[in-house]
C-alpha cells in the first residue's frame, strides 16, 4: 500500500512539473505570430493592427484587466468557447499564445 501511495504521489508531483514546465517554456514572439493568424480577424492583436471587431475586447485590454490570469486564459483557450471558432490549438501553442497575451501587460 505504501509504495502505491508513493508511486502515486511521484506521478503527481510529475504531472504538475510537467504542466509547469510547458508554461515555462511558453514563446510569446511564437503567440504573437499565433494570434496574428487566428485571432486578429476579430481581436486587435498588436499595436501595429489597424482595427478589429468592436464586439471583442483588444488583447492588451484583456491582459490589462485586474482579474487577468494566464492560467485561466489558457484553460479557456483549451475548451470550446461559443463565440470564437474551433481552432484546435496544441497545448503548447495554448502556452504560447497566452504568453503573449499576457506580455501585453503594461
Amino acid at each position: 500500500m505504501r509504495k502505491q501511495v508513493a508511486t502515486i504521489t511521484a506521478l503527481l508531483a510529475l504531472a504538475g512539473l510537467a504542466a509547469q514546465t510547458g508554461t515555462a517554456l511558453a514563446d510569446a514572439k511564437d503567440g504573437a505570430r499565433l494570434a496574428r493568424l487566428w485571432c486578429a480577424a476579430c481581436h486587435v492583436v498588436a499595436d501595429d493592427q489597424a482595427s478589429g471587431s468592436e464586439a471583442v475586447p483588444p488583447f492588451a485590454e484583456i491582459a490589462n484587466r485586474p482579474n487577468f490570469d494566464r492560467d485561466g486564459l489558457a484553460a479557456t483557450l483549451s475548451g470550446q468557447h461559443p463565440i470564437m471558432p474551433d481552432m484546435t490549438l496544441s497545448r503548447q501553442e495554448i502556452a504560447d499564445l497566452s504568453a503573449y497575451i499576457a506580455s501585453l501587460a503594461r
